[in-house]
């Protein structure tokens, strides 16, 4: 059986090398792993309604189209259309204050994944009692749960604060 820094090893880029944390791995994590990791240092963007105003732009590449409509917004912004103003707008934002108040359709599957749940759940439960448990007890039926009750009332089963204490003798009834 081969262990995991073989396998590391043997495989250039397989399953095993991103889950690795080997000393040798770590080492040369820069050198020919390629993966894009995210520097937590530096600001990022994200859409909150409790922070309005991201650290970042939404877009911070600009193309031609874009530097050019970024110099026409330094300029009067009357000479500027409704679609010019949009376009800046989603420049460095994403979303607007309603497309982020809008709601998701994820409690549709959600709740899907709760009824799906709770149908193999009752699923189970129905096969549980029909091949699983066998039949009832005979000391759970009526007539025989009627007789162990005279009986322990017979013994006086804790006369003083328990089960006798609540049946009145004299008149053969519970208090």
């Amino acid at each position: 059986m081969l262990t995991s820094r073989a396998l590391v090893r043997g495989f250039k880029i397989g399953f095993w090398r991103p889950l690795s944390s080997t000393s040798s791995l770590q080492a040369v994590h820069g050198k020919d792993m390629s993966a894009d990791v995210l520097d937590c240092t530096a600001p990022q963007y994200n859409n909150r309604l409790d922070t309005p105003l991201p650290d970042v732009p939404f877009v911070r590449k600009l193309n031609s189209e874009q530097k050019q409509l970024k110099d026409k917004e330094k300029g009067p912004w009357t000479k500027l259309t409704k679609d010019e103003k949009i376009a800046l707008y989603r420049l460095t934002h994403e979303l607007s204050f309603p497309e982020m108040r809008k709601g998701s359709d994820e409690w549709k599957s959600v709740l899907g994944g709760v009824f799906i749940f709770l149908g193999l759940s009752g699923v189970l439960v129905w096969w549980q009692r029909v091949y699983v448990f066998g039949e009832v007890p005979h000391t759970l039926s009526e007539e025989w749960v009627e007789k162990q009750t005279q009986r322990m009332l017979d013994m006086r089963v804790n006369p003083i604060g328990g089960f006798s204490y609540y049946w009145d003798y004299e008149k053969k009834q519970w208090k």
